[in-house]
């Protein structure tokens, strides 16, 4: 957010609600005092968004340049609510009619305004059994907390077929099967037309009941499983009159001389994936580990011989340091001449990485659990997004080939391409920098030991070749990871973190290693500085003779640990530590002139040994994010929840204005997320029931978005709630709905009707940014 502006506050007619005087809440209780259901009048004055920006007009069509900081601002509406978005008052309802349907909406996040209870709660309350108030509280209790609190063993329900029908069968035709291993041992059907005709619900009927699959690609990779399966099937008549069910294949069909080069059917040819299991085949799908490799992962049978050297050496080197530390603590008689002579160098030293480069043209979508999966990044991909990070993947499970974090790591073909790049004399890259060898994707992990994070650079980097970078993830606040010692704990344990970062730089091969990071744990002790010192030079006993760690790039989250997010990114103190990027390039341009000049190959990838800078928090908008480039000095933004509203960001900072979306726009985005979800997940039962779940995931984010003519005040705050509005027309109003039956209702204007299994819970706090460190 822009935390300083020149914008003075006016006169604004807000909906009748509680006259008060609303200032900066001090306490959760007070923040969630002021959300939006509110059912009396009221005339207050914002003292909270002292950040906003006014613009000449907020109409349909507005825009904007972001880097225009001279343009005419007027008055902005001064009788502000905290926290409710400006919406023009002839589009607001009176909320107090609709208090009889209040009881069907369910705030998505409503937790995002406080700090969650065990957080906040002093260690001694707990301790003997009661809260902050003092009022007992039961293992029960407890229990239920715990639920609400972290989203603990969420369901969605059960939404497979009522017959499963076996691979042996899915993918061929009906006379031509292919031998199933479990012969009759089996527990699938193996009969075709019964599964077709009692096993199965009926074929969708939306998007024109073609599947998306098919009319792409020519295949369907779902088979016989697809719920549009009549779409590329038929039945055949053999010469003695028997009549066997077939699957259309229009991908090997000979290229036409067009000049687009187009197959004579209208598909594309695409990379396909070279797994072993047919229903991981997916077309122009990366990083596709083999289920083989899986299991040799999970049996422990890959060689890890260079990475258990590396190992070692780190551990004896930490078993020396602390001797060291001890001995000069308490200024032992022993003296520490003979530890010195212990220390030994490591086995080996780092790969030459591959060059990275951040810059303005250059936004980046945060690293978002759950909502941060293949479609969603896809579709941001294609709206101007430039840099991409998988789902938080953890190292342990990697090491123990799981499936599920495994899958994490596929990159869609539009990821693998170079992003934007324009050179300049301002480009801080190497001169031999390769844009045609960069990626926009790269993969985040989280762990809490650094002999765990060494061999899960190891691994990433023989079996995912196409990773721009490895993230390590020292910001993540939710307490699953941060009590086991990972994300966020990370920030109180500095030598643990050094030497993490040290050994996933030793095997990470050519793939360069960078770390995300926020202010602190607690609000009262911020740690960033120390941190980023050591990722750049290596803490005080190492800088001489062992060099930098290693780390290309480092991203800060501008909120602690204990804050979550219930205040704004602070963006002045993210400029604070960009300064201290910049005093770190003038101190190793001093250490250069000494005799313990670092090892070149131990220095941050980029020109000069330069550390990227990367900030992180509340950009919902293009003038925000040139705004804080300019003033904050980072080499560019991390966009998450901004993306996750309006994932068009990435095309207002392209462009350099507000783009004011119809709903029928935004409902096109909703269907190419469908069509792409289809085409990772699959288009039989199983993939629609996962489509439809993070589809309704993303919902619960989007329907937050206010369009840009219905605003008074530009621009707009990611931290507003919108209030009860009625759109420009029954769709828009319906996208805005915070009823999550209406978002179902959406899904099944293009998935068509939900299983009967499939169950929906609304959250209570949202993980697809808890997870964002």
């Amino acid at each position: 957010m822009a935390e300083n502006t020149e914008a003075s506050k006016a006169s604004q007619e807000l909906p009748p609600a509680t006259e008060s005087t609303h200032h900066e809440p001090d306490s959760p209780e007070q923040r969630a005092a002021k959300r939006l259901k509110v059912d009396g009048p009221a005339d207050s004055k914002d003292g909270a968004n002292s950040s906003e920006v006014t613009h000449a007009e907020a109409s349909q069509g507005a825009q904007t340049n972001g880097n225009d900081e001279t343009a005419s601002k007027p008055a902005a509406p001064a009788d502000r609510r905290s926290g409710v978005a400006p919406v023009k008052k002839e589009y607001l309802i009176d909320v107090s009619a609709l208090k009889s349907s209040n009881t069907d909406m369910v705030d998505d996040d409503a937790a995002e305004g406080r700090v969650d209870a065990r957080d906040s709660r002093d260690s001694r309350d707990t301790r003997d059994g009661r809260d902050s108030n003092g009022v007992g509280r039961g293992k029960r209790a407890k229990k239920e907390k715990r639920k609400k609190g972290q989203n603990t063993e969420r369901s969605f329900g059960r939404f497979g077929d009522s017959i499963q029908l076996c691979n042996s069968r899915a993918m061929y035709p009906e006379f031509s099967p292919h031998p199933c291993k479990f012969g009759d041992d089996c527990r699938m059907s193996h009969d075709l037309r019964k599964y077709l005709e009692e096993g199965r619900r009926g074929d969708v009927e939306t998007l024109g009941g073609k599947c998306p699959v098919f009319e792409e690609y020519g295949v369907c990779f779902s088979g016989w499983k697809c719920r549009f399966v009549k779409s590329h099937m038929k039945e055949v008549e053999h010469e003695d009159g028997r009549k066997e069910l077939v699957l259309i294949d229009n991908s090997t069909k000979p290229k036409s001389n067009g000049e687009n080069g187009t197959e004579t059917n209208g598909t594309k040819p695409t990379h396909v994936s070279g797994v072993d299991e047919v229903d991981e085949r997916r077309p122009g799908i990366y990083n596709n580990v083999p289920m083989t490799t899986k299991i040799e992962l999970n049996r422990k049978r890959i060689e890890f011989t260079e990475a258990d050297k590396y190992i070692k050496w780190m551990n004896d080197e930490a078993t020396l340091n602390n001797e060291f530390h001890h001995r000069r603590k308490d200024q032992s008689n022993e003296g520490i001449e003979d530890l010195r002579a212990k220390f030994i160098d490591p086995p080996f030293k780092p790969s030459e990485k591959r060059r990275l480069y951040f810059g303005p043209e250059t936004p980046t979508l945060a690293p978002l659990t759950t909502q941060g999966n293949l479609p969603f990044r896809r579709l941001c991909v294609e709206l101007g997004c430039e840099l991409t990070y998988s789902e938080m993947a953890m190292s342990m499970p990697l090491l123990q080939g799981t499936k599920a974090d495994w899958t994490l790591l596929k990159a869609h073909e539009s990821e693998v391409q170079p992003p934007a790049f324009k050179p300049s004399s301002n480009n801080f890259v190497f001169d031999n920098y390769d844009h045609s060898r960069d990626l926009r994707f790269g993969a985040q992990i989280s762990g809490n030991q650094p002999w765990v994070v060494t061999k899960a650079a190891d691994v990433l980097n023989r079996y995912c070749p196409h990773l721009r970078l490895i993230d390590l993830n020292c910001g993540c606040p939710i307490d699953m990871v941060f009590k086991s010692g990972g994300g966020s704990a990370l920030l109180e344990s500095q030598g643990k973190l050094e030497r993490m970062i040290r050994g996933m730089n030793a095997m990470s091969g050519e793939i360069p290693i960078t770390a995300k990071i926020r202010t602190g744990v607690k609000s009262s002790r911020p740690t960033a500085p120390t941190i980023i010192s050591k990722l750049a030079f290596g803490s005080r006993e190492h800088r001489e003779r062992l060099g930098a760690p290693g780390c290309a790039a480092i991203t800060l989250h501008g909120r602690s640990r204990e804050q979550r997010y219930t205040k704004r990114a602070d963006w002045s103190y993210i400029g604070e530590c960009a300064a201290l990027i910049k005093t770190y390039n003038e101190q190793k341009e001093a250490l250069t002139d000494t005799a313990a000049e670092p090892d070149p190959s131990t220095l941050p990838n980029s020109k000069d040994g330069r550390i990227y800078f990367l900030g992180n928090g509340d950009c919902y908008s293009h003038t925000e994010y040139f705004e804080h480039i300019s003033k904050a000095h980072v080499d560019t933004v991390m966009i998450g929840r901004g993306a996750l509203i309006k994932p068009w960001l990435f095309e207002e900072i392209q462009q350099g204005q507000y783009l004011d979306k119809s709903a029928t726009e935004r409902l096109t985005y909703i269907e190419k997320f469908v069509r792409y979800g289809l085409d990772a997940w699959g288009s039989d039962e199983l993939g629609i029931g996962f489509t439809r779940r993070f589809l309704l995931e993303w919902l619960s984010f989007a329907h937050r978005y206010i369009p840009v003519g219905l605003l008074e005040v530009l621009p707009p705050s990611l931290n507003d709630r919108p209030p009860a509005y009625t759109g420009r027309n029954e769709l828009e109003t319906l996208m805005a709905s915070g009823n999550y039956k209406d978002w179902i209702k959406i899904t099944e204007m293009f998935l068509g009707p939900v299983h009967p299994g499939f169950e929906f819970q609304p959250k209570h706090r949202s993980n697809a940014y808890e997870a964002e460190g």
